[in-house]
């Protein structure tokens, strides 16, 4: 018995052991390509002739950007007809989608655009070149070459010798044709920075010529002292208006906590007034906060009292700690603001190696896209983070081999897991259709919950390590992710049964050395027939992304979701609007996807010259589905003015790196290590100079076009013209503090919503308060000034917070809860909250998709004096005193 039982233990393991060396076996059958090829195309047919039909039915879910754009960024408008969206894209040129839906979003296209022109040209040489020398050739050396798959005949498996030069030749025809369309769309790209310079809204906008400073001096952490270092960095003719960060503490974990008791809040009598005809017998409770555990308890209280109470402590908490922001120490960074671009531009680029006095010296993101909490942080805190945090993304991209393996193992086949779990292949045997339904859904769901995960991981560990903005850290999560799907998805995938068989064979050759054992398991030889057998499967991958892309166009998941929430469940007033909302495009993931394709088709378009046309069929579909789905859909959530590009670049030399090595190998496997010629070595001696080519062209681009695409000038406003004694003066409505002070001290807070036919119910609700208590309901579109904002126009180097209206303030402090506003019914609908604060930086990219973009200068007569600290005390900036002129945040003494 024990026997048996160990006999059925070395089975179990020596079929583990198999199958773990060739994980993705059971993907890569043959008969199993044509089946998905044929399914991939039938289903992302019916999916585009779905969109077709719906897309004039529902512009809730297909055209919410059009719906709620303002003139300026509206699309053209759409006719019935279901492909009447084909003729509108088409006929938009570049330079009106960079107005109407940003330059972000047009380099996305026109990267898109690129790679598809990039493997249509591929194809032509690939497919031309290869496919006749893989044939003809394997013809001749195949004694059963009719026995050989279709798809086998087309690589380069059944080929020796000096045939293996049309592979060079190709690798310079890819990289010279990779590098051609870089060097031609770079040009491009330039272009449509220099306009995106040039254009009102970028001219009209503060950031455009305000510097952010970090890691400065304690001795300098005055407005003045932020002066005397940029004029340290280079003098302009202009003094810059300047404001040092105050340090806000626990601010902005207040205002979340406010916003997540109003969330919660509303859900509660959402529940509960579901239906205002009747009641549920049992009001709702929750358990109170961590920090209200000792007043509340830890049983579960009443929620609608609890929260409504805690809404009300939190606000006057906010507006305490608001009140008494000019009493808290300066920060080490700070903002200067200039009269012209040029000279804010000049400025950063005088300091772009080093900074005056070893402060850091960037062009200020938009004041949405600053990552706030980062801005303080010492050189020490972030190399230390970044170190860490570095290490764990390498951790967890390695660990996550192992569970990518195991589930393309196991998950994908239920027949390997039986048989290594005999009692599981019992059960299997006599339920195939439950289990085979149930292989089909949870080998794709499971590895995309996975893979949705990580986007998220990195994007919190590079908020953690340090990064200073939004786009900053789109960019970074990017290039992780690209770093860790070629490492995981295709490294991995396509070598490791080549590689773990190779390490059997020398561990099972016991009777030889160790260098002969290595030489006899011909490891080149063996990658390069797995990676042969492999390039299968990328074919089929290839092919299967236009489901992919059809999903996306139907958009399936806001389709269902919205619909199972407003039928099945009690959404709040908030939540209805944010379903009617257009969605923010991300970047990361979409980007990452694409170059991930473009790199699996230039490493196995050589071994599989099929991928080139079907990357490139895929792409040219895709091109025409991002473009309506940009315009009528998706939204650039922060504008980073196409700062992607380079990134993109980058990761495209790459790819052309891992393609010729890959072609080296083939060529030194099959052209010269099979059949032992050294006169064939020539061959890889051709493909010597590759690399160095590769690296010129970065040069050369680095060199010609990426200062220009950084930097609106690299010469002061002075240095470019000639203006004489006609001084221009600092605008007067330049309102640094405005709009760079931290969004926590002016930010408005949220109402609790909740809806109109309830209005009735809610003073029963809150029957125990006093009669002024229960006074707290407002009409849609008039509610009152938050509690929390300070009862007195306090003013400070980064907070401006307009004046308060005395009666407002009387009203106000009537009550000791907060507002709830009544949503009626016809204003369900984002549409009618677009450019409410929380919705539209949310939903909006700072309001720049609804009008005017909060970044904008003030029109003039708009209030902006506000007090700052200078090294004496305070001065009013903005205004003439009486001892003397203020210029740019200086006093001029008489």
């Amino acid at each position: 018995m024990l026997m048996n039982t160990r006999q059925t233990s070395d089975t179990a393991t020596n079929e583990f052991l198999d199958l773990i060396a060739d994980p993705f076996q059971s993907q890569i059958q043959e008969n199993s390509i044509y089946a998905a090829i044929i399914w991939s195309f039938v289903v992302s047919g019916g999916l585009f002739l779905i969109f077709c039909w719906l897309r004039p039915r529902n512009s809730t879910v297909y055209a919410p950007r059009a719906k709620n754009a303002d003139e300026k960024h509206a699309p053209l408008p759409l006719k019935r007809g279901p492909f009447s969206w084909v003729h509108a894209i088409k006929d938009v040129k570049e330079q009106e989608l960079v107005e109407k839906i940003g330059l972000d979003a047009v380099v996305f296209l026109r990267f898109l655009r690129m790679v598809r022109n990039i493997f249509v040209v591929l194809t032509i040489f690939g497919c031309g070149i290869l496919i006749p020398v893989n044939v003809v050739g394997g013809h001749k050396f195949c004694e059963q070459w009719g026995n050989v798959a279709t798809l086998m005949k087309f690589t380069p498996q059944y080929i020796f010798g000096p045939k293996f030069w049309a592979f060079v030749v190709c690798s310079y025809i890819f990289q010279g044709t990779v590098c051609f369309f870089v060097w031609w769309n770079y040009r491009a790209v330039l272009s449509l920075r220099r306009a995106y310079f040039n254009s009102a809204d970028y001219k009209a906008s503060l950031h455009s010529r305000t510097l952010l400073l970090t890691h400065i001096p304690e001795h300098s952490r005055t407005d003045s002292g932020i002066t005397d270092l940029v004029e340290e960095a280079k003098q302009t003719q202009t003094v810059p208006r300047t404001a040092i960060g105050r340090n806000v503490k626990d601010l902005p974990e207040l205002i979340e906590a406010h916003e997540n008791a109003v969330r919660r809040l509303e859900g509660h009598l959402a529940k509960y007034l579901r239906d205002p005809h009747k009641l549920p017998d049992d009001r709702p409770t929750c358990k109170a906060a961590k920090e209200d555990r000792e007043a509340y308890g830890t049983e579960k209280i009443d929620a609608i009292d609890y929260l409504t109470d805690r809404i009300a402590r939190l606000e006057l908490e906010i507006k305490e700690v608001r009140e008494s922001i000019d009493k808290r120490n300066p920060v080490p960074y700070g903002f200067a603001t200039y009269t012209h671009i040029e000279d804010a531009h000049a400025v950063a680029y005088a300091s772009r190696k080093k900074g005056p006095a070893d402060c850091d010296v960037y062009l200020s993101p938009k004041p949405h896209d600053l990552l706030w909490q980062n801005l303080p942080m010492s050189r020490a805190v972030r190399r230390t983070r970044m170190f860490w945090d570095g290490l764990w993304m390498v951790l967890f991209t390695i660990a996550f081999i192992i569970p990518n393996i195991l589930t393309s193992v196991f998950l994908s086949d239920f027949s390997h897991l039986g048989l290594v779990w005999p009692s599981f292949q019992d059960n299997l045997a006599a339920n195939p259709t439950g289990w085979g339904i149930a292989q089909g859904v949870l080998a794709p769901l499971i590895q995309t919950l996975m893979y949705m995960g990580i986007p998220i991981v990195f994007r919190r560990l590079y908020t953690h390590s340090g990064d200073v903005s939004k786009t900053s850290r789109e960019r970074h999560v990017t290039s992780r992710l690209y770093v860790f799907f070629v490492m995981n998805n295709l490294v991995v995938f396509s070598v490791f049964g080549s590689a773990w068989r190779f390490v059997a064979s020398v561990i099972a050759a016991q009777n030889q050395g160790i260098w002969e054992a290595i030489k006899s398991g011909h490891l080149f030889s063996n990658v390069m027939t797995g990676l042969c057998n492999v390039s299968t499967f990328w074919l089929t991958w290839q092919m299967q992304r236009n489901l992919g892309a059809a999903t996306d166009l139907v958009q399936a998941w806001p389709l269902i979701w919205g619909s199972i929430q407003r039928k099945w469940f009690s959404p709040t007033p908030r939540q209805v609007m944010e379903l009617s909302a257009p969605q923010p495009f991300e970047y990361a993931d979409y980007y990452n996807n694409y170059l991930f394709v473009a790199t699996v088709g230039l490493c196995f378009g050589t071994l599989q010259p099929l991928i080139l046309p079907i990357t490139a069929f895929y792409i040219g579909i895709d091109v025409w589905f991002k473009k309506y789905l940009l315009q009528y859909v998706l939204f650039t959530k922060t504008e980073s003015g196409g700062r992607f590009w380079r990134l993109l670049v980058n990761r495209l030399v790459f790819a052309v790196c891992l393609a010729n090595a890959v072609i080296a190998l083939v060529v030194g496997a099959q052209g010269i290590g099979s059949i032992n010629s050294i006169r064939n070595g020539t061959m890889l001696y051709a493909m010597i100079p590759l690399p160095f080519l590769l690296a010129g062209f970065k040069w050369y681009c680095k060199r010609k076009f990426d200062d220009k695409l950084t930097y609106y000038a690299t010469s002061s406003f002075s240095d470019l013209e000639e203006h004489g004694d006609d001084v221009s003066k600092p605008k007067k409505n330049d309102r640094v503090s405005v709009r760079f002070g931290h969004p926590a001290l002016y930010k408005r807070l949220m109402t609790p919503m909740v809806h109109a036919k309830s209005q009735h119910l809610l003073r029963g609700i809150y029957g125990d308060r006093s009669a002024a208590d229960r006074n707290i309901f407002a009409a849609p579109h008039q509610r009152s000034t938050d509690h929390a904002m300070p009862t007195t126009p306090l003013a400070y180097s980064d907070v401006f917070i307009s004046e308060t209206n005395p009666e407002e303030v009387r009203k106000r402090e009537m009550h000791t809860m907060p507002q709830v506003e009544l949503i009626a019914e016809k204003d369900l609908d984002f549409e009618s909250f677009k450019k409410r604060e929380e919705f539209k930086e949310e939903f909006g990219g700072d309001g720049e998709l609804y009008g005017r973009p909060e970044d904008l200068i003030s029109k003039t007569g708009t209030p902006s004096t506000f007090a700052t600290l200078a090294d004496g005390g305070y001065i009013q900036v903005g205004q003439k005193s009486e001892t003397g002129k203020v210029r740019g945040g200086r006093v001029q003494q008489g």
